[in-house]
């Protein structure tokens, strides 16, 4: 087993973070401290951690989460992506949230060489040049912006296991820059409540879907809504409901919709705007546009809610407006076209890294 951890690019080694004792010569930074904190608890085999949700799609949240549902959720990780031990992964995923903690869960479970660095936007320009990983979390900006910045890091990638993207939903630009990439991509789904991803979707090559795929001990159902329920180890047995619309399919798969809070009352045509944001992908990656972008909807007097989209830089032009309308208008229907187009310089994010939809609907 791993004598150590690399963190920021300072070696840390178990028996000291084990004890927190560490030596007077390493200066450390509050997310340091933070990440050796966890870490120390888990070498000393606390059984209860508190985590916070992330707030993308509600208020945030502290939870308790058992040692025995983070180590279930490893191991299955581990099996998934057939990661033994003494291979290398690479945590570049906050490790005060879910995502992070869990690549950290997994190092420990699995016997791994863990790198640890602290988010940022692209995480291979943080790591020694030579270094090499079989495994990397990531979340979809953070492969995009690798893939535009440093394609030279494409060999790099290529090297490894698995790239497993989370956090927030892959673009269709980002999703069609993937299938140059011989390493398996994987989306996954999941949340805090079910301590990471419990199902994925590959996204490149031969074996690529539109649908995730949950392991067999994972139980799916739908409430009277249509939303996905899930079961398992992960879950204590509770059954967790969530307000996510799917098309459950054969061989515990299943297909998402979009959101049940996402659906738009727009003069009485109710929209989904994921359908609305999968639209406004395509066409922006057709016009060789690439920016971030989210569908919403503001109070409207006459339709009840109006339909607007929220783009990140510059405005376009009034002929771009024109053109983006005229592609959106061959897949979606007059209804499900953004009334509204607006601009920020930057969009808001929730300390996850995911878009944060409500405060840049008061932004615009």
């Amino acid at each position: 087993m791993p004598d150590h951890l690399l963190l920021n690019g300072k070696k840390f080694y178990l028996d000291e973070i084990q004890h927190y004792s560490f030596r007077q010569s390493i200066p450390l930074d509050g997310y340091e401290a933070k990440t050796l904190e966890f870490c120390k608890n888990w070498l000393q085999g606390v059984q209860e951690y508190p985590v916070q949700t992330s707030g993308s799609t509600g208020a945030p949240k502290l939870i308790e989460l058992s040692r025995d549902r983070m180590e279930a959720s490893a191991q299955r990780t581990l099996r998934i992506f057939d990661l033994q031990p003494e291979d290398k992964v690479l945590v570049c995923m906050n490790t005060e949230y879910i995502a992070g903690m869990m690549m950290l869960v997994r190092g420990f479970v699995g016997k791994l060489h863990v790198t640890i660095i602290e988010p940022i936007g692209n995480p291979l320009a943080s790591v020694d040049p030579e270094a090499e990983f079989d495994f990397v979390a990531m979340v979809p900006l953070q492969l995009q912006t690798i893939l535009e910045q440093t394609p030279d890091k494409v060999s790099k990638l290529n090297q490894m296991k698995a790239i497993l993207l989370g956090g927030a939903p892959v673009g269709k630009a980002l999703e069609m820059a993937v299938q140059v990439l011989k390493v398996p991509v994987f989306q996954s789904y999941g949340m805090t409540e079910t301590v990471s991803h419990i199902a994925v979707r590959r996204l490149n090559g031969h074996e690529k879907t539109d649908y995730y795929t949950a392991p067999p001990e994972v139980f799916l159902g739908t409430d009277r809504r249509g939303c996905l329920t899930i079961s398992a180890d992960v879950t204590g047995g509770d059954t967790i409901v969530t307000n996510d619309l799917v098309e459950l399919l054969e061989n515990n798969s299943f297909r998402w919709l979009g959101r049940a809070d996402h659906t738009v009352n727009s003069g009485g045509v109710k929209v989904q705007l994921e359908k609305v944001e999968s639209a406004l992908g395509e066409a922006l990656a057709d016009m060789g546009i690439s920016r971030r972008f989210f569908a919403a909807a503001l109070p409207d007097e006459a339709l009840g809610e109006r339909l607007i989209a929220v783009l990140e830089g510059s405005p376009l032009t009034d002929v771009e407006e024109t053109n983006l309308k005229g592609k959106l208008s061959k897949s979606l229907s007059k209804y499900e076209i953004p009334k509204q187009f607006g601009y920020l310089p930057r969009l808001p994010e929730t300390a996850t890294g995911k878009l944060d939809r409500r405060n840049g609907i008061t932004m615009i």
